[in-house]
């Protein structure tokens, strides 16, 4: 059976607390309520610093073992290094600790920044350097720099695979090249929506679908209406099912000749995060979706969410 997951990006927001959040919840039992209250979440800290390897088991404790994070990946590749000369920021990234997640780590998010312009031999390497099972992410996190001495947590090697994703913010992608190459190496495309900020494609480009709901016509800020959330059930529910929505946006133009990795699977995976928080529509909007889909919710009839915490833990968990 595909795996379904709606969730939310990033959980440590101010304007949740009260509406959320109940009145009165430490902050330290955020992500234990979050985490029962959905079933996935992007750790959102990854992207702006290296973090800890104890930040990254403190997280996995603190959610339940059928939970999945997935993690966006460092600016410092993405945004400053612009894919270039990144084998030790690539190291140092898997040697951080978020292996620590054991079996709750789910995709990797690497978000590309607006002024990246496509070009295909810079993508190709940088394709050619994820590491696509922990054996790999092992023999590239051996070779991090030495201030990550004391600060490392290094992958087991088991063959477990890793997924990556890619999302693009430059219409410059929008490119048939650029699709064959994510087919090639198994890597997904974000489905991004951005209120028509950027580029919003549909091309299924791995054997998982990755979905990044960004506010319908605000950016960061605005819900999702029935219309627009039936409309996001119906294309989660054909991609579960290995096909794709009739109507849905592509780059690539049908019946193209495709990839060795584009042999259409009987189901696939979909991990969904809503990143319009501003105005605390993620997790309700994701609770929402989650009931279209026939999922398990704890969103009751009155809109409030039914969540049994764990018992209490003094710690204070880091940001993220």
């Amino acid at each position: 059976m595909p795996d379904i997951r709606i969730g939310i990006s990033g959980w440590r927001y101010a304007p949740w607390r009260g509406v959320f959040y109940p009145e009165g919840l430490p902050q330290r039992q955020e992500l234990a309520w979050a985490s029962r209250a959905l079933p996935t979440i992007e750790i959102n800290g990854s992207f702006y610093s290296l973090q800890k390897p104890q930040y990254y088991a403190d997280w996995a404790a603190a959610v339940p073992d059928d939970f999945v994070f997935s993690v966006k990946a460092p600016r410092f590749v993405t945004h400053i290094r612009r894919l270039r000369e990144i084998e030790k920021p690539l190291a140092n990234f898997f040697a951080s600790g978020l292996f620590e997640l054991e079996h709750k780590l789910g995709p990797i998010l690497w978000q590309f920044p607006p002024s990246l312009v496509y070009d295909a031999l810079l993508i190709e390497d940088f394709l050619l350097q994820l590491p696509m099972d922990d054996t790999a992410a092992l023999k590239l996190a051996r070779s991090h720099e030495d201030w990550m001495e004391g600060r490392s947590s290094l992958p087991a090697a088991g063959g477990r695979s890793l997924r990556h994703a890619v999302e693009v913010r430059n219409v410059s992608f929008v490119d048939p090249m650029f699709i064959d190459q994510l087919r090639e190496h198994g890597v997904a495309l974000v489905v991004a929506d951005t209120a028509g900020k950027w580029p919003d494609h549909e091309d299924v480009t791995a054997d998982f679908v990755y979905v990044r709901l960004h506010g319908h016509e605000q950016l960061y800020a605005s819900g999702y209406d029935d219309a627009s959330l039936d409309s996001w059930a119906r294309k989660i529910d054909a991609w579960s099912r290995g096909t794709q929505a009739r109507d849905a946006q592509l780059i690539q133009p049908p019946g193209r000749v495709r990839g060795p990795q584009d042999r259409e699977p009987k189901s696939r995976d979909v991990y969904c995060y809503f990143d319009n928080d501003i105005k605390v529509k993620a997790p309700f909007d994701a609770a929402r979706l989650q009931r279209r889909l026939k999922l398990d919710s704890t969103l009751d009839g009155a809109g409030h969410f039914e969540v049994e915490l764990p018992p209490t833990d003094a710690r204070q968990l880091p940001l993220a």
